[in-house]
């Protein structure tokens, strides 16, 4: 198994939608960022641990838990030309942009403030706190252990 982080908004996609979704699940569209589309096509499997991530809100940090249900997605976004993040250079028959399906596991009992994940040297390494404007991203087994069991 591996794990995971993805980014988003809460204004635009928070935790809480997630779990209300149909089935608690979404495809995991408009990522834009080539890295970021490589590890979800390349990487990703379906079983893997996802933490959810609230960015770019008062209080940045991990709200809960996803699973990836689905992977080798063409990212619908990219085919709608209504949408922006539509990508005339991707189609059917060469997608350029591959996402992912994830549902809800469980939202955590507080969020995990990126404030305070600063603060313990177990998660110096962490990508989140090195390389923080990656929208997806690894988490090593004993960071996404440490983070639950300590945090």
């Amino acid at each position: 198994m591996n794990y995971w982080l993805l980014k988003s908004e809460p204004d635009s996609f928070s935790f809480n939608d997630l779990e209300r979704a149909l089935n608690k699940r979404t495809v995991w569209d408009g990522v834009r960022n080539y890295q970021a589309r490589n590890i979800m096509r390349d990487d990703m499997q379906v079983g893997d641990l996802v933490f959810f991530y609230h960015s770019s809100c008062p209080i940045p940090g991990i709200a809960g838990i996803c699973r990836v249900t689905q992977t080798d997605i063409i990212d619908p976004s990219s085919l709608d030309p209504s949408s922006k993040y539509f990508d005339p250079k991707s189609s059917l028959e060469k997608p350029r942009w591959i996402t992912i399906e994830v549902e809800a596991v469980e939202a955590l009992p507080k969020i995990i403030p990126l404030k305070e994940m600063h603060q313990h040297e177990a998660l110096a390494n962490m990508v989140l706190l090195n390389r923080s404007r990656l929208s997806v991203q690894p988490v090593r087994a004993d960071e996404w252990h440490y983070l639950l069991n300590n945090m």
